[in-house]
């Protein structure tokens, strides 16, 4: 009797058991948390840390197990061969979704390793249009494409601020150039002389003599496509120079960081284009932006916001399909219709956002202010 008791006693506690394990479940991030613009990186990071979290805290219930999801974070230093390498680490460590790379020139080489190995792959930022346009079936973006970016800065440049000579710099990255490429062919459509296009690369801090050969040609505008660790430099070089030519950049420079680094050159001549609407545009934004500086002690810097929304798709896809596996939960993504912080992600038949937004924004008493 003492002995059938203490059985039955064992079989109730391990029934419990089986009925509440978890099963872990790996979300890959991949993006460059060291080097010039890691801070981007550990922005994007900590905003999908934040999804994680708040997916946890509900109890996400998945085939009959409780779930529990969990951060893989790579470092690809926003290096096209390192993000290959990344990208199959994490194929290796059996990540069942990635949200990542940050930049269009990691992103796109990555792709294919995403591919390759049937893990669906959501980027919060990189909007080289070429990323979609592979035919790859496991690729999304949350994001507006540099094509509908670059439209927007040239409607904004010629309508509003009613430029009519503009040169072109770009860091010859995936992102930079195609920015810059997209904006070149937006400008001619409108008939705006584009009177150079120069080009660095995305490791130089002296642009002196590019500037001045631009400075003998008077543009009313220097666009730069790249990030804020050379837009910076260049716009203090600009300045230095005597030049008074408005300043347009994409959101690699439309930071918060850049509003550090350049305080004392930024003014009413300098503008940048964001792909999404401003955060206090955002239906969840405001209420994100406080718990984001809350949690992280820092502000959000730029795509946060679109990080926590890529790593929540993943996982109501993943609510949606009752499966965690890649396979199964890949049709259910490509059918996603959710209220995000940035919007509703819903993604179009190439794995683009559909109606993403784009803010033009100019600088004002020591902020990036939307203009339009």
């Amino acid at each position: 009797m003492k002995l059938t008791t203490i059985s039955l006693a064992v079989a109730l506690i391990a029934a419990a058991g089986t009925a509440s394990a978890d099963l872990t479940v790996k979300l890959g991030a991949a993006g460059p948390l060291t080097g010039p613009i890691s801070h981007i990186g550990k922005d994007g990071e900590n905003g999908i840390r934040l999804a994680i979290d708040d997916a946890n805290a509900k109890g996400v219930t998945i085939g009959g197990q409780k779930v529990k999801f969990e951060l893989v974070s790579e470092d690809d230093q926003a290096d096209p061969r390192m993000a290959t390498t990344v990208a199959q680490r994490l194929a290796d460590a059996g990540v069942k979704g990635v949200i990542g790379h940050v930049t269009s020139g990691a992103s796109i080489p990555a792709s294919r390793v995403y591919e390759q190995a049937g893990i669906p792959v959501i980027t919060p930022s990189a909007t080289s249009p070429q990323l979609t346009t592979q035919g790859f079936k496991t690729s999304f973006r949350v994001i507006a494409n540099d094509n509908q970016q670059a439209e927007a800065m040239a409607n904004y440049a010629t309508k509003k601020l009613h430029l009519k000579k503009i040169a072109i710099i770009d860091d010859r990255t995936a992102y930079g150039q195609g920015l810059a490429d997209a904006l070149a062919a937006s400008l001619r459509k409108a008939g705006v002389q584009v009177v150079a296009r120069e080009f660095t690369n995305d490791k130089a801090t002296d642009f002196m003599s590019i500037l001045t050969k631009l400075k003998g040609m008077n543009p009313d505008a220097i666009f730069y496509g790249g990030m804020d660790a050379q837009g910076s430099p260049m716009l203090r070089q600009i300045r230095q120079l005597g030049m008074t030519a408005t300043f347009l950049s994409g959101d690699g420079l439309c930071t918060a960081q850049m509003l550090k680094l350049s305080a004392k050159e930024l003014d009413n001549r300098v503008f940048c284009t964001q792909a999404g609407l401003p955060m206090e545009k955002m239906p969840g934004g405001l209420k994100f932006k406080e718990r984001f500086k809350e949690t992280f002690k820092a502000d959000v810097q730029l795509y946060a916001p679109y990080n926590y929304d890529a790593a929540t798709a993943l996982i109501e896809a993943m609510k949606a399909a009752n499966s965690v596996e890649p396979a199964k939960y890949l049709p259910a993504l490509k059918a996603l219709n959710i209220k995000g912080v940035t919007g509703t992600i819903s993604f179009d038949a190439k794995g683009d956002i559909k109606n993403g937004g784009v803010t033009f924004y100019s600088y004002k008493d020591g902020s990036w202010v939307a203009a339009e």
